[in-house]
């Protein structure tokens, strides 16, 4: 990987990439990205853990809220989940759309990684309705929900920090094969005028990271959608967040072996790269895209009123390993404020309905 980035960055301009073409190349180039490489990622073995590989209840549940909107508010039964991972959580969806719908499901993946593309396969393998598709580009006039976790917060993002008064782009370059980072003055309009927009006035030295690919995902989902619910699940912070001192250094990290490293320059293509996404600027897109907001909950609280507490299994089990005991932990993991839901959210929107927000838990 390193070869590749020292050929791509002596071949730019003064020798430097901004950060989001060095995340492009280091998690998605179709060799060397980290995505695309045939490893681990999710899960004990892998570099991060998601809601979904907690427990099937959380694509369980999910499944049980969707399939209300299908019966009562007469959403389309079909799903298109932007980056399906392991599949578990298409499985945990379909099986449990099986037991209690009489409606026939679609539901496709939008998977870039072949890696993953083949682990949605063998997990999905026998569901009626199942497909996979490589963009979101593929999919048009689409009707029914379109679902994604922890998509946004891997996309990738410009960083700008305030110096000395001035905005200034920070920039990769390589010397002797390693990498460093560099502040130049921020030439780019576009972020620019992302940090206006929002109204992300910076102190000095602080930094922040500018999701200009958060937009463009956005649009992309619009034209796909023509009617319909988009459910985000990931963690972030508002605008007004973004301005607490404890922000001042940005939220870009690294992960590996489920530990956090701060220099995302340090493992090139070998390790996870995420941001916390800014859900204030995505809200704001989407309405310029059609999409309405309806509201933006914590997971935890869009679990419990979707009804997850009503899967909870109260009778005491003495063994620790039975079944009834791993399903009630992990939804204690999902919904107590020590778990991890605390940090995640939940943005529903529509396009072409007329949910109201009594209509959101139907």
């Amino acid at each position: 990987m390193l070869s590749h980035l020292e050929d791509i960055i002596g071949k730019s301009r003064n020798g430097l990439i901004s950060y989001a073409d060095y995340i492009e190349l280091a998690l998605y180039h179709p060799v060397h990205g980290y995505y695309m490489r045939e490893s681990e990622k999710i899960g004990r073995s892998g570099d991060f853990i998601t809601s979904s590989n907690v427990s099937d209840i959380f694509g369980r549940i999910f499944s049980k809220w969707f399939a209300r909107h299908v019966k009562i508010n007469g959403v389309a039964p079909a799903v298109c989940e932007i980056g399906g991972g392991n599949g578990r959580f298409a499985k945990a969806f379909m099986e449990e759309w099986a037991n209690h719908s009489g409606d026939s499901l679609t539901y496709t993946i939008i998977e870039t990684s072949p890696y993953h593309r083949k682990l949605q396969s063998e997990a999905l393998d026998g569901f009626s309705g199942f497909s996979q598709e490589s963009g979101i580009q593929s999919i048009r006039h689409f009707k029914g929900i379109i679902f994604s976790n922890e998509l946004f917060d891997a996309l990738p993002v410009h960083v700008v920090e305030k110096k000395s008064g001035i905005l200034m782009e920070a920039m990769v370059g390589i010397d002797n094969g390693r990498l460093f980072e560099k502040l130049v003055p921020l030439k780019n309009e576009e972020v620019a005028s992302f940090l206006e927009e929002n109204g992300l006035f910076l102190n000095e030295g602080q930094r922040i990271e500018v999701p200009l690919a958060m937009g463009k995902m956005v649009r992309e989902i619009s034209r796909s959608l023509e009617e319909g619910i988009v459910a985000t699940v990931d963690y972030g912070y508002t605008a007004e967040e973004w301005m607490l001192p404890e922000r001042k250094q940005g939220s870009l990290r690294g992960y590996m072996n489920h530990q956090m490293v701060n220099d995302v320059l340090a493992y090139p293509g070998r390790m996870d790269i995420t941001t916390h996404i800014h859900f204030d600027a995505l809200a704001k897109e989407g309405e310029k895209q059609g999409l309405e907001a309806l509201t933006k909950l914590r997971q935890d609280e869009f679990l419990i009123s979707a009804g997850i507490l009503t899967e909870f299994e109260e009778h005491y089990d003495p063994n620790p390993f039975s079944e009834r005991s791993r399903r009630n932990r992990a939804i204690r993991s999902l919904v107590l404020p020590s778990g991890m839901s605390a940090s995640f959210h939940v943005l529903l929107q529509q396009k072409g309905l007329r949910l109201g927000a009594d209509k959101i838990f139907p």
